[in-house]
């Protein structure tokens, strides 16, 4: 079965030693596989591990994961004593020289540039990797679940609009075939005859038209990524689609390859949604 390229996943674990860890994954649809991923600072390590865990189960689309770690701050405030030292030497100078009475308070020295520094202690990745490749798989499975609902619709939708597509070309067959005779019966020379009959000929564009429409219904059957196939089919449709109506000789043909030609584009639109 088809599968769509919309959805959302998430999850959340509490991970001894880390806390709440949670990973949200939103998709949407791309002509490629591209992971766009938003983790903690310090987890840039994990950044291809979790994009070999996407491709294990998404072929196409654009992806955005965030991972979440909801353990508490732990801030270190760290001093800078070698350069908090020659500030004060140097203050100390300013203030000899210039026989400067003002002191310097703690809150001004406190404040100079690379003096403080607050710094947190970060999780080693393969600590919490094990835990973390648990929440992105669930958070994957309810994407690859949601995209699977989406398919099934598409599917429904798709079938419907390519069988009608097929009664208008039915339609224009038999419609070609009548007017055709009835036309070529009616001019008088044999030359005029067949350089009509050349130049109207729709014959080989109808039962090419046809052929891929049957080609996308076997295509709908198949299981994995098969959107961009089904694009290909759809541009080949109308190519042919367009001979056929600047070939028509009948208003009633040409009024049903605009019919044709508008069922084409739908299912094109609706194609971009396959992966």
């Amino acid at each position: 079965m088809i599968q769509g390229m919309t959805g959302f996943g998430s999850k959340e674990k509490n991970i001894p030693g880390v806390g709440a860890v949670s990973v949200e994954i939103r998709s949407t649809n791309h002509k490629f596989l591209e992971a766009v991923l938003h983790l903690p600072e310090g987890l840039i390590a994990l950044e291809d591990r979790i994009k070999k865990d996407i491709e294990s189960k998404i072929r196409r689309g654009r992806l955005t994961c965030v991972v979440n770690l909801g353990r508490k701050s732990n801030p270190q405030i760290a001093v800078n004593r070698q350069l908090l030292d020659e500030y004060v030497r140097v203050v100390g100078q300013i203030t000899k020289a210039y026989s400067l009475k003002d002191k310097v308070k703690v809150d001004t020295l406190i404040n100079l540039p690379g003096v403080l520094s607050v710094s947190e202690k970060n999780i080693s990745p393969d600590l919490l990797w094990p835990g973390l490749k648990i929440v992105l798989s669930g958070s994957l499975n309810d994407l690859v679940a949601m995209r699977s609902k989406e398919g099934r619709a598409l599917f429904v939708h798709l079938k419907a609009q390519v069988e009608s597509l097929s009664k208008s070309i039915d339609f224009v067959k038999g419609r070609f075939k009548k007017t055709i005779k009835e036309k070529a019966a009616a001019i008088s020379t044999d030359a005029e005859r067949t350089a009509f009959l050349k130049e109207s000929d729709i014959t080989e564009e109808l039962q090419r038209i046809a052929f891929h429409a049957k080609s996308f219904r076997q295509k709908l059957a198949i299981s994995g990524p098969i959107g961009k196939e089904l694009d290909f089919i759809c541009q080949e449709m109308q190519r042919e689609a367009n001979t056929t109506g600047a070939k028509s000789c009948d208003v009633q043909i040409s009024s049903r390859v605009v019919q044709i030609k508008s069922e084409i584009e739908k299912l094109r639109e609706q194609v971009q949604n396959v992966e």
